[in-house]
Parts: structure tokens; sequence; C-alpha cells
């Protein structure tokens, strides 16, 4: 199982809010023995609300599951010395400082590399370790709006939007952890490890690969078109008597068997919509004319139907529609993590393979600290080694463990 893909490996993980999170608690899934550490104070996604479970984000809560929470004073001689005595035990490290940070804390790519040549480093930042952006800092919705992202997002004539979820944060995280997958694959054969430079501008470019490849292609600007596709039609929402329904019929086939279902045949043969190149040029008049007849019927009615004729629609759902999804519970894509003192809570699992791996247990994120006292116990640290650091402020053990309960996956 790919649950158990990574076991053995130890990542240390010095990363905060989203994109680096995503890219460890994927390692976490596959199996890795993930140490978070974080500042006494603990980190900066900690606090991002609303959405709230106990005192933490549900974006904590989201990004950290399977992790063991370490918190060091990394502004502290001695907690760095033990953070450098972490890596020396590790496989991997993840870091989301802003470039140049790490090596000023003497835990750079080079530092940590001399003394552990098969050390896997992954940077990860807003506009990568070199150029002339490498020293700003810069969050998703930052990087949705510089990286041209957001001028695709909105309805036209209207202002522009940024995806409500943050799509470059998890994308580079998912970039990250493929990239560190593939040096594992490299290590495998040569023994050495290397220096990953990911960052959220390169992702966000992958992440609209075919509306940038379109633009090389004429240099058109893309146009704002609400849930339309710029390369098909009819391929968008429709508004239906109580709701919204996305339809994709652009497909000859398709686009036909639609008209006469709508009883709208004369368009199958209209010179406007003989293309589908011709439809999205008079997108306008098509949607007004296929409008008027999905206002006759309710979503549920138009489902149905539409499906009988194999043309793929779908509703627009809500997350409390996706809640209970029929297909998403079969994929068991829901997990319920059962936390000590919070209750459940509920997040999505892991997406590969997810019927069968998402039946694992997973464990809550950790609080701040919590593992501390574990994790330098079981480095070597002696219980009155470990009580000194901690009473210098090198480092910071939780005083109530969270006490790690089976989850459920509904």
């Amino acid at each position: 199982m790919l649950r158990d893909a990574l076991d053995g490996l130890t990542v240390v993980d010095f990363t905060q809010i989203g994109a680096g999170p995503t890219c460890t608690m994927l390692l976490a899934d596959m199996g890795s023995r993930v140490l978070k550490v974080e500042a006494p104070a603990g980190e900066m996604g900690r606090g991002l609300g609303p959405g709230w479970i106990g005192d933490d984000s549900a974006l904590f809560h989201g990004f950290n599951r399977n992790k063991l929470g370490v918190s060091l004073d990394l502004k502290s001689p001695e907690g760095l010395a033990v953070a450098r005595r972490l890596v020396a035990g590790a496989d991997i490290v993840v870091e989301s400082m802003r470039p140049g940070v790490m090596a000023r804390l003497g835990l750079g790519h080079e530092d940590l590399t001399a003394m552990h040549p098969g050390l896997i480093y992954c940077s990860i930042s807003a506009y990568g370790q070199e150029g002339p952006y490498a020293d700003r800092a810069g969050v998703d919705g930052i990087v949705q709006a510089d990286s041209g992202l957001m001028s695709l997002i909105g309805a036209a004539g209207g202002e522009p939007c940024k995806v409500q979820a943050p799509v470059v944060d998890v994308m580079t995280g998912y970039v990250a952890c493929m990239g560190i997958l593939a040096k594992l694959a490299q290590r495998a054969r040569d023994g050495q490890g290397g220096h990953l430079d990911v960052n959220l501008l390169n992702s966000a470019l992958a992440l609209q690969q075919s509306s940038i490849t379109s633009y090389f292609a004429d240099d058109e600007p893309p146009v704002r078109a609400g849930s339309a596709a710029p390369y098909s039609a009819p391929n968008q929402a429709f508004e239906t008597r109580d709701g919204w329904i996305m339809v994709a019929a652009y497909m000859p086939d398709r686009w036909k068997r639609l008209c006469g279902l709508l009883r709208l045949d004369h368009l199958a043969d209209d010179p406007r919509f003989a293309t589908s190149p011709l439809r999205v040029a008079n997108r306008a008049q098509l949607v007004e004319l296929l409008t008027a007849v999905f206002r006759t019927r309710s979503t549920a009615q138009w489902l149905p139907v539409l499906k009988e004729a194999d043309i793929l629609c779908a509703p627009v759902a809500s997350y409390e529609d996706v809640a209970r999804h029929p297909q998403v519970a079969a994929n068991r894509m829901i997990g319920q993590v059962r936390h000590a003192s919070l209750g459940t809570i509920r997040m999505p699992g892991f997406p590969i393979n997810s019927a069968e791996e998402n039946a694992r247990p997973s464990t809550p994120a950790p609080a701040c600290g919590e593992h501390t006292r574990e994790v330098l116990l079981a480095m070597g640290y002696a219980d009155g080694e470990v009580a000194a650091l901690s009473a210098a402020g090198a480092v910071h053990c939780a005083d109530i463990h969270q006490g790690r309960l089976e989850p459920e996956i509904s």
C-alpha cells in the first residue's frame, strides 16, 4: 500500500501555513516519520481563521495530520544544536523560510549536506531561491495575482477574483512532494541527496498549462467568462429553476443530442453554432437560448434526463452536498480523525487509491511541542538534558499530551 511506501524515512519539517505542510503531510500519509518543527509560540498557520477547531485553525488541522510536533527556539544556540541533531538522523528536510534565512541560521542546504551528503533538502518559497524576486515574500493570493491566475477568474466585465481554496499552495505542496519522490529514486541509484528549489510562482504557472499555452499560440489574453470553458461550448453552468447545473456538450454528437433533448433541434443546423469554435465565438447568444429552457425545470429534474442522453453534467454542489456525495463516500475520501480532547475532526483524506488508502488510520495534527520530549529521548537525550533545554527555553514540551485515538473513516 502507498501508506507504507515511505516507511522508515524521517522528514524534518521547517514549514508553515499551506504549501510546505501539504508536502510533508503527503510524505506522512505515505509512511514517513515527519517531525514538524515549530517555534514555542507555534506556526503562523495555527492562527488563520475563521474556521476553528479548539484553539487552532481548521486550516492547520487540515494540513498537518500524521506528524509529530517538536518545538524548538531556533534563535538560541541550544535550539539550533537540537535542530542539527534532528537533521543528522533524517533523510529529508523541507523548509519554507524566505531564501537566505536557513543559511543564516546555519541550517542551509550547503551546511547540512556537508555533514549529511545523502540528505534531500527541499526549499519552498514564493518566487524561487535565485532571481530578482527571490527575496520577496508571497502567499497564495499574491501569487494567484502575480502569475496571471486571477486574471482568468470571475465574470466577464467584473472584478478579478481568486480561487478561495489555496490552490497554488496545495499545488506547490504536491509539486514538492513529487520532486522529493524523484530525488529518493535517484538517491537509491547513486546514494546522493540534493537540493530542490520549489516555488509558488512556478507551480501557479504549471497550473495554467493550457491557458498560457493558448496565449502563446495567438497572443490573445484570456477573457473572464465565469464558469464557461474558454476553449469549448456549451461547457459551463446553466441556471435552472432552483439552482445551477454544469453541462459539457461541446462534442458533435452530444451537442446534437442536447439540441434534441431541449427541443431546440434547429440550433444543430444553425450556422452560428455549427462547430465548437463557432459556439465559443457566439457564446452569449447560445447561452441565452439554452438558459431559457434550463430554467423551466429544477436541477434534480434535469440531471436524470441529461444523464440518460449521455450528456456530461453535474449539479453545482455546495460543501453540504459534497459531504453526502455517494462517490465521495465510496472513495472514503472524508476521514473522521478522533482527537482526545477535541472530538471528531473531519477532513479530506489521501487522494490516491482513496478507498483502500483511506481505510488506514490517521492521527490528528499535533499540539505545539506535543512530541518534543519523546523525540528528544528517542534521539538519545537524557531526561535531565531535556529538562535543562526546556528550562532554558531552547525547546518547548507541551504540558498536556493530546492522546492519540483511532480515527474513523466515513
